[in-house]
């Protein structure tokens, strides 16, 4: 899967999908009603006959301006604490990437939307009982205050810090950077936090045409939905804020020219917010 913004092309990379029961992901939400009521546009992408929600975990790799930036980098090949099913997965993830014409030398820029598990993974790949940094060239762009508050402790789902963050700034490849940050003329962060503190989404303006990466800021589009927008993601540090995060987004973007990717939207993936009378849909 590939899109063209303007002189930037974005390319996915997807290293898992399946179907999650939104009960155990959004608790306490009243998803069979919301469902429901959007139906006619969830069906048939985004909500199977069951009513699960088919979950994807996937990088993207943008390029501009003649850098290679990867956002996000999945689970990795690695064991993570309490989640047994997501272990050691195996590298398929790494041959498809390959296959997307890409060597990890090839990297320059590696940036994570936030810490959590599912971001970070191939930051790091298992090397003679050691672990380093997968892109070897690649300077690494973690946001400050991301990496602050969980380098103090408390590691909630960011249990991988420890050998996909940490040994980057030990090879020395690691920057600190802020919210704002501006990686290209045509790429840069924009602070959007709620679901961990310093989460950003990633921005992509060129030659008048934009798309914004959504990070975590939302899991699935029925959080577009005003049913949907204030619901509690089990892994939130903050959940008001991150539906405060995602209001303002949508209000912001809806019936607006912006591709809209969704970090774990399943296939297509992306689309664009649309008014519908009082509400609001994603459409692909």
């Amino acid at each position: 899967m590939s899109w063209q913004i303007g002189d930037v092309t974005i390319r996915l990379v997807r290293e898992r999908l399946a179907a999650v029961d939104p009960a155990g992901m959004f608790p306490g939400s009243n998803a069979p009603d919301v469902v429901a009521a959007n139906a006619d546009w969830l069906k048939p992408h985004f909500v199977d006959d069951n009513g699960q929600f088919p979950l994807s975990i996937h990088c993207l790799i943008v390029n501009s301006q003649g850098k290679t930036i990867v956002v996000d980098t999945c689970l990795g090949n690695r064991p993570i604490y309490g989640f047994d099913e997501m272990s050691y997965i195996g590298d398929q993830f790494m041959t498809d990437f390959r296959a997307a014409g890409i060597e990890p030398d090839d990297v320059d820029v590696v940036t994570c939307t936030h810490l959590h598990f599912d971001h970070v993974g191939w930051n790091t790949i298992l090397v003679d009982g050691k672990w380093v940094p997968t892109f070897p060239k690649a300077s690494y762009l973690f946001g400050r205050i991301e990496y602050e508050h969980w380098d103090a402790g408390n590691p909630g789902a960011a249990v991988t810090f420890g050998d996909a963050v940490k040994p980057v700034f030990e090879a020395g490849l690691a920057t600190l950077v802020e919210t704002d940050h501006r990686i290209t003329d045509e790429i840069y962060l924009a602070p959007t936090p709620g679901h961990t503190p310093g989460h950003v989404s990633v921005h992509i303006e060129s030659k008048g045409q934009r798309a914004v990466i959504t990070g975590d800021m939302m899991h699935h589009p029925v959080q577009l939905s005003n049913g949907g927008i204030d619901w509690k993601m089990a892994a939130d540090v903050d959940s008001p804020l991150a539906a405060k995060t995602r209001r303002a987004l949508r209000d912001q973007l809806a019936d607006q020219p912006v591709l809209l990717i969704g970090t774990h939207f399943a296939p297509p993936t992306a689309g664009h917010i649309k008014r519908r009378g009082s509400d609001f849909a994603f459409i692909v």
